[in-house]
């Protein structure tokens, strides 16, 4: 029997996927860290003659080797020194938008200058932290973001606090931290296949703009190109030109794209680009090829968004473990829905996917993640055919219960917390290559 939500309950589940899933330019991690120079920059009230931020280690992994749109270039200083010169923080995570050629010479010439130091925050247990302390003239400004990559939780001018995340008693990113409506995978099924329709309509501007960017993709050659691979005949000629492939072709090209800087927007989801894009286009060609109906398309998509932000919320932010591993069941979900599954194939396709990708390790954001990428969006559709066929890993077998939110919970103990030295590990190799 379907749970019976309250207005009001359905009010605060659609607030949360409004604040989960919204649209970024870049990878979110090195534009939070340009927010963050944003909103500093603006506090000190001019341009600075010096920047400096002091990030957690995954925010600094993360945030190393990618693309940053519009420069041609990579890594964290080019960032920060676009989020000094044009950032608004308004923008949140299309802080860089207003970029341009002229900026990015300017930019060039305060690294170039040696104006911009980035080090990494130490003694620190959150995950997600980035602190900017920005100098000109004698006076100086800090702002510093944690926990979510557009939460401030500090702003400060010359030493005078003008803001805490404790004192807050304003709207926006001041406003108090709003608790989370509690989810199970079966509270997830229910509203997605439950709410009105036209309450949960919005979550079309997620196809949109994912489906635009693999599109997009393809009329260049971004990162390792892995999307317009399998679009080639050598390709078919091995593969196939089957809806597994368009499925995995697409997704992965749109995360060529954003890997490799592209200006192009993407709705995000928990945080993550690459969330957002393998949560979205492999239920989005599905769909289309199985000629899904409008309101099956928009349930799907609500299933598997809603999926991942469920899970991210026991997982945290950012960990060892590949967010595609999290977006990717939500899509096996979407997916399954849309073959005609129900409740209990989808909770048999979450086991698969469980079963399967646990363990995949986050080594930062680069190019290369269309390739991690592709792992778990092929996994969501073999692990939905499995469900359909009444095929799914038992608890008798390694990390899974019978119980599909335990399973979901071993999941992310393991990413949050057993993987926590796998991570310390990971960073170290980064930081130690000549």
């Amino acid at each position: 029997m379907n749970y019976q939500f309250t207005a009001e309950e359905r009010k605060d589940i659609i607030a949360l996927m409004n604040r989960e899933i919204v649209p970024a330019i870049g990878c979110t991690e090195p534009i939070a860290v340009a927010l963050c120079v944003a909103k500093a920059t603006e506090t000190l009230g001019c341009q600075p003659e010096r920047i400096e931020a002091r990030l957690s280690a995954n925010v600094l992994k993360n945030a190393m080797g990618v693309g940053i749109p519009g420069t041609g270039m990579t890594g964290l200083p080019i960032a920060m020194a676009l989020g000094a010169l044009v950032g608004k923080s308004e923008y949140e995570l299309e802080v860089l938008k207003d970029a341009d050629k002229e900026a990015v010479e300017r930019g060039k010439q305060m690294i170039d200058e040696k104006r911009i130091a980035v080090d990494l925050k130490y003694n620190i247990t959150e995950k997600l932290y980035i602190e900017v302390e920005v100098f000109a003239g004698g006076a100086s400004a800090m702002a510093i973001i944690s926990g979510g990559h557009t939460r401030f939780v500090h702003v400060s001018r010359c030493g005078e606090l003008l803001f805490s995340a404790e004192a807050s008693t304003g709207e926006g990113n001041d406003a108090p931290e709003q608790k989370d409506p509690e989810l199970t995978l079966r509270r997830v099924w229910d509203f997605a296949m439950t709410a009105p329709l036209e309450e949960i309509e919005f979550i079309l501007e997620a196809k949109r703009l994912n489906m635009n960017a693999a599109y997009e993709s393809l009329k260049g050659e971004y990162g390792h190109a892995i999307g317009k691979l399998f679009r080639t005949e050598s390709e078919r000629n091995i593969m196939g030109d089957t809806l597994h492939c368009q499925i995995v072709g697409m997704t992965t090209a749109a995360c060529d794209a954003r890997m490799a800087g592209a200006m192009i927007p993407v709705m995000s989801n928990s945080g993550s680009g690459n969330q957002g894009l393998t949560s979205t286009v492999p239920v989005v060609v599905y769909g289309e090829q199985c000629k899904a109906s409008h309101e099956q398309m928009v349930r799907a998509l609500v299933l598997s968004h809603l999926t991942v932000i469920y899970i991210k919320q026991s997982l945290g932010r950012l960990s060892a473990l590949c967010g595609c591993v999290v977006a990717a069941t939500g899509s096996s979900c979407g997916i399954t829905y849309l073959m005609g599954g129900g409740y209990e194939e989808v909770t048999k396709a979450v086991k698969n996917m469980i079963a399967n990708l646990t363990g995949m390790i986050c080594d930062g954001a680069k190019p290369s993640c269309a390739m991690k990428c592709a792992s778990g969006v092929s996994t969501a559709v073999v692990s939905a055919l499995m469900a359909m066929n009444n095929r799914w890993v038992k608890s008798v077998e390694g990390i899974i219960d019978d119980d599909v939110d335990r399973s979901i919970r071993n999941l992310t103990d393991i990413g949050r917390d057993a993987m926590t030295h796998t991570d310390a590990m990971i960073l170290r190799i980064m930081t130690s290559k000549s």
